[in-house]
């Protein structure tokens, strides 16, 4: 990002919500309200903001005022400009939910996400996730005290407000995101260690495919329910949907006729998928409509017959089908789904006002349960053995897609290779890394029908990619049209480099505003372990010595000398031991305050790449700390050396973008 946004924003989470243009004219709306009564309180926001678009435009001053009285204790608070964006931010988000202008081709935990920030929650919802977490959790050796949850209470908000039951929610989703051992579990947590609890649970959150942009650690603590009840929803909506591709299920070729529709069915989302399989049994039943949505198509209830008959039909009951009143066929519906032993936590109501949310995990459920599925050993190998073995690129797609995702763009992306194509999230994601960089005048927004179009997005796509001195040899706006994944990746990982090297460019007073190398990165952390006394040092960020994880934990320990507990470090020697040193160097790089998107085979394998972005998170991490946190002898002049590393440093310059 441009010294002009480090200036305006300090924050480098405000940095990321907003371009340069945006930030100049929301800096300028500021002062104006400030310069009418010299100072500017959150009472005065209400109708002062009325001046500004979508907030303004969509919200009556009477709104704003309920909505930010909701948010904020005390109105007489004084207002600076970070804290204005905060608000402005939220504001935002509540208008778009009431008009309903959430992007068109956002997935449906985005539309969740953005549709929960508004202040009013929904029971239903709250009274399902209370009763899965009551499922689930029940049986946890630290929560079963508090558990079983009365979903008629708010008690579930005063609970999550440790942060203990967010994260230990994510690990059942997602088994292994965090290491237990990285939990503060104590019975009464002090706000430093309820921060670091919710540090690690919004950053784990966002690792695993969660939007969390416009949600921080205060709002948890705080127990503002409609942001804890989004990010519920979004975690346990991933574990329902977890099974829902061909690796967890093979027999899901069943639904497709050739290898190039498996390759398609690969790309889709998950609730995509489960609306296939859904119509793929329904057609078995002989039901005529096609299901295109988990509310307005399912109300009546018809479907949800057909589905459970053609699954379970030793259960079946007739007057399902016979009977003409929506409600009585969705009792019944929920009574067949009970015989077949499917978990379920929606009522009949919910079925007829189609609460999408609560009807997708229920579809989800059923296909946990029993999907119907019999493809034949045969089929699934010949069709899964024409597939290329791609753990390597799949691993990068993942940790390109949480990345992307996580700067808040208009998309919510569920495949790099497919919703990449038309361009406009790689613009959007190179305005926020480099603001002003795009030219928007030439862009296409999307919906783009004509195949031209894209490829002129693309084209813009990879000329900025060479005027922020991107390896890009051979590779033009076709390919990313195209889908060309090698290229693809080979374009994101520079991105992502990028982001995080201009991050610390930032960072003026360490940097002097001169551009950070991958050699001044590997030499602030051989330095800070060596000055903290250790004899490890790493020669690269492909160094095979770094797979026992011992030198990440000794920097860590030297960032943060409270960060590390030494009797849960093993030797490193088994690869099981190696594993258990690098699950807990991600949970405790997340709970400092890391944003990181690598997974522990990344650091047991040493892939060069993720190694480069776990060492400068914590880098970037450390330097933007105020002095007074940072660790005993730690000057606030302590700059980046202009200095020449030695000749190995060189080494560690990233293979280019053809070998992945």
């Amino acid at each position: 990002m441009s010294g002009y946004v480090g200036i305006l924003v300090s924050d480098p989470w405000l940095q990321n919500q907003f371009t340069q243009v945006e930030l100049r004219s929301l800096k300028s709306h500021f002062m104006s309200m400030r310069r009418e009564s010299g100072k500017l309180t959150l009472r005065d926001l209400a109708s002062r903001m009325s001046r500004l678009k979508v907030v303004g435009e969509n919200l009556t001053e009477e709104e704003r005022a309920s909505f930010i009285q909701d948010l904020y204790q005390n109105l007489d608070d004084e207002v600076d400009f970070e804290f204005f964006l905060k608000v402005y931010l939220k504001l935002h988000a509540y208008a778009s939910a009431r008009t309903g202008s959430v992007a068109k081709n956002s997935s449906a935990f985005l539309k969740a996400a953005t549709t929960t920030l508004l202040h009013t929650i929904s029971e239903p919802e709250k009274a399902s996730y209370v009763a899965h977490i009551n499922n689930y959790l029940g049986e946890d050796d630290f929560l079963k005290k508090y558990l079983p949850i009365d979903p008629s209470t708010n008690d579930l908000f005063e609970i999550a407000k440790d942060g203990v039951l967010l994260c230990k929610l994510i690990n059942v989703a997602v088994p292994g995101t965090i290491d237990e051992r990285a939990i503060n579990t104590k019975r009464v947590l002090n706000p430093w260690e309820r921060n670091e609890n919710h540090t690690l649970c919004l950053n784990s959150a966002k690792a695993i495919g969660c939007t969390v942009v416009n949600i921080g650690t205060q709002d948890f603590i705080e127990g503002r329910r409609h942001l804890v009840l989004g990010l519920i929803s979004q975690i346990i909506k991933i574990q329902l949907l977890a099974d829902l591709n061909l690796k967890k299920t093979p027999q899901l070729v069943e639904l497709v006729d050739n290898s190039k529709d498996v390759e398609e069915l690969m790309s889709l989302p998950p609730e995509k998928i489960l609306l296939r399989w859904m119509n793929f049994q329904l057609k078995k039943a002989g039901y005529k409509k096609t299901v295109t949505n988990f509310s307005s198509d399912v109300k009546d209830a018809e479907a949800y017959a057909h589905l459970l008959n053609v699954l379970a039909p030793e259960y079946s009951n007739p007057s399902t089908l016979a009977v003409k009143d929506h409600l009585e066929r969705a009792k019944l519906v929920l009574e067949h789904a009970d015989r077949m032993g499917c978990k379920r936590y929606l009522t009949a109501k919910d079925i007829v006002e189609g609460q999408p949310n609560l009807n997708l995990a229920f579809v989800a459920h059923i296909f946990q349960h029993r999907n119907g599925l019999s493809s034949t050993q045969t089929k699934q190998m010949s069709f899964l053995e024409t597939l290329p073995d791609d753990t390597q690129i799949s691993r990068e797609e993942r940790a390109f897609r949480f990345w992307m995702n996580s700067l808040g763009n208009s998309t919510y992306i569920d495949n790099v290779f497919e919703d990449l194509r038309n361009g406009w999230v790689l613009l959007e994601t190179l305005d926020k890394v480099s603001p002003g960089i795009v030219n928007w005048k030439i862009a296409n927004k999307p919906p783009i029908k004509l195949p031209f179009r894209k490829v002129e997005n693309c084209n813009q796509v990879v000329k900025i990619g060479k005027q922020l001195k991107f390896s890009l040899v051979n590779i033009a706006g076709n390919d990313i049209v195209q889908g060309n994944k090698k290229l693809i990746l080979a374009y994101l990982w520079q991105l992502m480099r990028c982001n995080i090297l201009q991050l610390l460019k930032n960072l003026r007073f360490h940097s002097h505003g001169r551009e950070i190398t991958d050699a001044d990165i590997l030499k602030w952390a051989n330095t800070k372990v060596r000055d903290a006394g250790s004899q490890s040092r790493m020669d690269s960020f492909k160094d095979k010595s770094l797979s026992d994880g011992i030198f990440f934990l000794e920097l860590l320990s030297a960032v943060q000398p409270r960060a590390v507990n030494w009797s849960l470090v093993t030797k490193g020697i088994t690869d099981e031991e190696k594993r258990m040193n690098a699950t807990y160097i991600i949970s405790i790089a997340r709970k400092l305050g890391c944003s990181i998107f690598l997974l522990p085979e990344d650091i047991t394998e040493v892939n060069q790449k993720m190694i480069l972005t776990l060492t400068a998170s914590i880098m970037y991490w450390f330097l933007k700390q105020p002095l007074e946190e940072k660790p005993n002898g730690t000057s606030d002049s302590e700059t980046i050396s202009n200095s020449t590393v030695d000749d190995y440093a060189s080494e560690s310059s990233l293979e280019e973008n053809g070998n992945l």
